[in-house]
C-alpha cells in the first residue's frame, strides 16, 4: 500500500470512527511505525482534512452539526451523570472551560461522545491523573456541546436542567465566551 492509499485508508476510517482511534491502532492496523501515523496526520491536515488529537487518539469532526454553550455546576460525584446526560441525548461534550475572574477563560478540550469516553475520563481523574477544571471555580464551569440539530440541544439542554446542573450567568461573565480565545 502507498502512503497516499495509506493516507486515503486513515481519512476513511477515522471519518467512519464514533470514538477516537490512538496512533498504535492506526499504525498496528497498516503495520507501520506510529512516526508515520504522526506523519500521515500532518499530510491530511495540511491537505485540509479536519482531524482532532486528543489524549486517547484522533477524531474527525462530523459536518453540519450544531452547538452551544451550557454553564453548568455539580459535584466531582456528579460530574459522570453530567457528561450521560449529554452524550444518551445524542451531543458530544467539545471541551470545558471556567471563566475566571483574574485569568480570564481556560479552557480545554475533551471530545467525549460516549459512555467509554466518559468512563476514560472519570478514570484519569479518579487515579489523580488530573484534576476537574471546575474545581477553580467552585465547579462552576462552561461546556461546549454539539449535537445534530437545535433541536437536540434543546433536549440536552431540558435534561440538564432537569437534573439542576444548569447554573445562570453572572452579571460579570462575558457572553461572547471565545472572543479573546
Amino acid at each position: 500500500m502507498s502512503g497516499n492509499e495509506r493516507r486515503q485508508e486513515i481519512s476513511r476510517l477515522l471519518a467512519g470512527a464514533d470514538h477516537a482511534v490512538s496512533g498504535k491502532e492506526l499504525a498496528e492496523r497498516f503495520a507501520v511505525s506510529r512516526q508515520v501515523i504522526v506523519q500521515d496526520i500532518a499530510l491530511l491536515r495540511a491537505n485540509g482534512e479536519q482531524i482532532v488529537s486528543t489524549n486517547h487518539g484522533y477524531l474527525m469532526p462530523v459536518k453540519s452539526q450544531v452547538s452551544r454553550v451550557f454553564k453548568v455546576y455539580h459535584t466531582d460525584e456528579q460530574m459522570e451523570e453530567e457528561l450521560a446526560l449529554v452524550v444518551d441525548h445524542g451531543g458530544t461534550v467539545q471541551d470545558v472551560f471556567v471563566y475566571h475572574k483574574t485569568y480570564g477563560v481556560i479552557r480545554a478540550d475533551l471530545n467525549i461522545r460516549s459512555r467509554l469516553d466518559i468512563r476514560r475520563f472519570s478514570d484519569d481523574i479518579r487515579t489523580g491523573k488530573s484534576a476537574p477544571l471546575k474545581n477553580i471555580t467552585s465547579g462552576y464551569h462552561y461546556h461546549t456541546v454539539i449535537a445534530p440539530s437545535e433541536e437536540r440541544l434543546d433536549l440536552i439542554q431540558r435534561e440538564l436542567e432537569e437534573h439542576h446542573f444548569l447554573a445562570q450567568l453572572l452579571d460579570y461573565e462575558p457572553v461572547d465566551f471565545w472572543k479573546d480565545v
